[in-house]
């Protein structure tokens, strides 16, 4: 492997298309022989027309550096002989070898023939939990010096090291990964099948590796913890004393000192206690560190759960690590989601033997092979796939439903998890999964003394959240696509023909399994065209073509849903039975094998959607809503009905009841209240009025950082057309960032209204300087934006919801918030106007008392993005004048900490922001 040579090549140009008449304007090889570098070479190259200044901005490659370079005829055969008997390496071989051949073409030079290896495709196969696979997040993450990104130079200097990495540790795999691999790589994009050929030659003789197997593919050894809990020996250790040597910027904080000794008390005297910590407060270590101490001296388990996943892996990988250093003993810290999480890899055996279909599947299942190897949790989360590749995922997904064999139980991920679980001091989990949980002798829960819950005012969107069913059109017509019935040669006539030849089921049974089918799906579309010619009759005044609108609302008894779910359940029964005799084959081809996988799999799929379908139209439960939305342009296809409880209270109490009785429970978060009703957040999740809320603010010169400008001569959004106020709106927002210089949050709470605004900012050119990332219009997840956001200098990132809270943007890369209209949730919204109604009906109003409180701590949320310790500065800016002229607006300003606030116009704002900026 080590003979072959490889040239690595990177380009800058003045765009994207040679036939546009784009041009090279810096060139870089970079050869690698034996396995080393010997050899580079890099030319600025004249490209004969002015270089577009975005173009100069990104690569600052100028006019004036190009000046003096020869166009890219003159280095053309040097570019030529250098590729010669070389593999072709790119970062992206699409982009520089087309570009590249086209250059070569113009110069009078034949096409280049070669191999090409793609070092996108390599790492994204290689380190499959990876953020991002560009050049420059890649690299930073593997360690590979990158001096300035854009530049042909270091980026082609980047890549070579960044292949030569990726080959490393390609030879680290065990040889069943490798030959693996190799089996599928053929349906690669580039040529890398040629580098798995040689690996596989390579290691076919190997000695025995340290991998475990699970029916031959590698896993990387797991280790449980140790059995005993206890080591029969004091670690309490006073924290008042110490920390800064442990902690990186740690700041002594009293009010710290204070939540501390709180929750050490609620622990050893088995209280229900609240805390509101507002941020800097140091939460996390504030509660862990008292945590790991009660249950090292103790021998007893702490639950702590967290609203996100991400929230999870930091608390195990960063300041669980942080814990253990400062008490200098080993701490037991397990980890443990849902079951859906996990790979089943019995389920990922079966999709290994059969062909792929796409690309997209093939590469996931390489990707998995890889992961494999390197995971210990077996949550397929960590994975970065594509969208297409989501699909796999999801098929090899744990399932409750199933029952596994005792082989299967010894390798299975979750079973480790909860192994691991029996014999921690501190379990970590998120609300979801201990909501599902109920208190028993042999639930995960039976050694728990205390229970912490932080980010406790997000449990009642966890319980919502954890009871929502929905009826999706465009989901059900998909899954009837996958089944088919016989005529359409899908899954249904695969099961057929092997029934028939191997015998599991007789012709009869599989002709009423396919009749009970058409029953259903014809029963289905008559339904959604029903239920559609409802909802259109409901809104054949409105001026808007998205609604919403409460199923109670519209009229919709009709025997069909129960005629449709009985004959959906008695497809399933029949299905279930037939799976059984299937499984039970001893002589079955792997074609078999995959159909009756397949078949299980959609089985189970429809089981849920069975649930759904009963639990929303047939046999609805009383404290619940549901709700309907549609597009009436595309009507029955884009029906979407959702169906959620309003209150929660009761579901919470089931999980927690139990331990009301001899157990510590406490409940965090930075937004526990709202100034004028305290308990607005507590009462939602049912905790006794009994129990206390305590209150820990930072130091009084926390805030010294901060700025709320109020901007007075925005127009009132109630009284002009959302077209006006969009205008002003981007006025302000480009205003702002110009100012500021970017590094901007823009918050939204309608989809609609941040894309208007991106659109027209777009429009009017004035900020093309900048990168804009905008929710739900830039491609990625939430996580995914914000990691861009801070990778640029110049960058605002526009966002809604899911933006107000839990994202962290420490520093001076995040100078402004910008609040384009107060919190509020729309009247119109569903669960809103359900919980509105039960409210009124107690003779309260619903505005004061639920609508207020929490479009106030939304904002109070919001503001906390902003300042995250003593050192930070920035602006929070707030463009809706109902905070000055509505007498409710002195609520928000009371629930933010005390800063200065200032009420003035655009022009004063944007002046005095100037005057400050200059000043730091």
């Amino acid at each position: 492997m080590n003979t072959q040579k490889y040239v690595v090549v990177d380009i800058e140009t003045t765009g994207h298309s040679p036939a546009k008449g784009d041009r090279i304007i810096q060139l870089a090889m970079v050869t690698i022989e034996n396995g080393e570098i010997t050899d580079t070479y890099t030319e600025f190259i004249n490209p004969g027309r002015t270089i577009p200044l975005f173009i100069q901005d990104l690569t600052n490659i100028t006019d004036a550096d190009v000046a003096e370079a020869k166009p890219f005829e003159h280095y053309a055969e040097t570019v030529y002989e250098k590729m010669q008997d070389a593999i072709f390496v790119a970062h992206n071989t699409n982009f520089d070898l087309p570009f590249l051949q086209a250059e070569l073409k113009r110069s009078g030079l034949p096409k280049w023939q070669g191999l090409t290896m793609d070092t996108v495709e390599l790492v994204r196969l290689m380190y499959p939990t990876a953020f991002s696979f560009k050049l420059q997040d890649i690299t930073s993450e593997l360690g590979i010096p990158l001096e300035s990104a854009h530049r042909a130079d270091d980026d082609a200097m980047a890549t070579a090291l960044l292949f030569l990495r990726a080959k490393q540790d390609l030879v680290s795999l065990p040889y069943a990964t490798l030959a693996f691999l190799h089996k599928r790589s053929f349906q690669l994009k580039s040529d890398l099948s040629r580098l798995f050929f040689e690996l596989t030659q390579e290691k076919r003789n190997a000695q025995a590796d340290d991998f475990d197997r699970f029916q031959g593919i590698p896993l990387k050894p797991r280790r449980l913890f140790e059995e005993r809990l206890n080591n029969q020996q004091s670690y309490s250790r006073d924290w008042r004393d110490g920390l800064e040597k442990v902690f990186p910027n740690f700041e002594k904080r009293p009010s710290q000192y204070d939540m501390m000794t709180s929750i050490e008390e609620a622990l050893t005297q088995k209280k229900e206690l609240v805390i509101e910590a507002s941020t800097g407060m140091g939460k996390t270590i504030g509660y862990l560190l008292p945590a790991v101490n009660f249950a090292l001296d103790t021998g007893k388990q702490v639950l702590i759960s967290t609203y996100t996943t991400h929230q999870q892996d930091q608390l195990v990988l960063k300041e669980g690590k942080m814990v253990e250093e400062f008490i200098g003993a080993p701490v037991r810290i397990s980890l443990i989601k849902g079951v859906s999480h996990y790979i089943d890899l019995a389920r990922f055996v079966e999709l290994l033997q059969g062909d792929d279909e796409s690309y997209d599947e093939t590469f996931t299942i390489m990707q998995v092979l890889v992961w494999l190897t390197a995971t210990e949790t077996g949550d397929l989360n960590e994975i970065n796939a594509s969208s297409g590749g989501q699909f796999v995922l999801d098929k090899i997904r744990r399932s409750h439903i199933r029952k596994l064999s005792k082989q299967e139980k010894q390798a299975d991920f979750y079973e480790f998890a909860l192994k691991q679980a029996q014999h921690a001091h501190v379990i970590v989990t998120n609300h979801a999964f201990l909501l599902n949980q109920h208190l028993s002798k042999k639930s995960i829960l039976a050694n728990v003394d205390a229970y912490i819950w932080d980010e406790a005012h997000q449990v009642v969107q966890a319980a919502v959240s954890q009871h929502e069913k929905t009826f999706v059109y465009t989901q059900w017509k998909y899954i009837f696509g996958q089944i088919g019935s016989l005529d359409e040669k899908q899954l249904a006539a695969s099961l057929f023909e092997t029934a028939q030849r191997t015998g599991f089921s007789t012709v009869p049974e599989m002709m009423k399994l396919e009749s009970l089918f058409l029953r259903f799906t014809a029963l289905f579309d008559e339904i959604s065209t029903f239920v559609a010619n409802e909802f259109a009759a409901n809104f054949a005044a409105s001026r808007h073509k998205k609604n919403s609108a409460l199923l109670s609302e519209l009229s919709l008894e009709d025997s069909r849903f129960t005629q449709m779910l009985y004959y959906l359940n008695e497809w399933i029964d029949l299905s279930q039975l037939i799976l059984q005799k299937a499984e039970r084959l001893t002589e079955k081809t792997i074609k078999d094998q995959l159909t009756i996988a397949d078949w299980r799999y959609w089985t189970e799929e429809m089981m849920v959607k069975a649930v759904e379908f009963s639990e929303i139209f047939v046999f609805p439960l009383a404290g619940e809503v549901s709700w309907i939305d549609g597009d009436l342009r595309s009507l029955p296809t884009s029906l979407s009905l959702y169906k959620r409880p309003f209150a929660v209270a009761s579901l919470i109490d089931k999980v927690m009841a139990p331990a009301r009785q001899d157990k510590a429970i406490i409940w965090l978060s930075g937004t526990m209240t709202v100034p004028a009703n305290e308990r607005f957040i507590v009462n939602q999740i049912g905790i006794p009025e009994h129990v206390p809320i305590k209150k820990f603010e930072p130091p009084k010169d926390f805030y010294r950082g901060a700025h709320v400008y109020i901007v007075e001569d925005m127009p009132d959004i109630q009284h002009v057309s959302q077209h006006e106020y969009i205008e002003s709106v981007a006025d302000a927002v480009i205003q702002t960032v110009l100012v500021t210089e970017g590094r901007c949050f823009v918050l939204f709470t309608s989809q609609d209204m941040l894309r208007k605004t991106v659109d027209l900012i777009q429009d009017t050119g004035l900020l093309e300087d900048y990168m804009l990332f905008a929710q739900g219009i830039s491609s990625g997840s939430r996580m995914k934006l914000l990691k861009s956001f801070q990778r640029f200098q110049k960058s605002v990132l526009f966002g809604t919801n899911s933006f107000w809270e839990g994202v962290d943007v420490p520093g001076d890369a995040l100078r402004a918030v910008v609040v384009v209209r107060l919190p509020f949730t729309s009247p119109e919204e569903p669960i809103f106007k359900a919980r509105s109604e039960v409210i009124m009906r107690e003779g309260v109003n619903p505005f004061l008392q639920y609508a207020l409180p929490e479009a106030v701590l939304r904002l109070r949320q919001g503001f906390g993005r902003l300042i995250r310790s003593k050192n930070d500065k920035g602006l929070f800016i707030v463009l809706d004048r109902r905070i000055e002229t509505k007498s409710y607006g002195r609520e928000f300003i009371s629930a933010l900490p005390e800063v200065k606030v200032s009420k003035v116009s655009l022009e004063k704002m944007v002046t005095d922001i100037e005057a400050w900026y200059n000043k730091q």
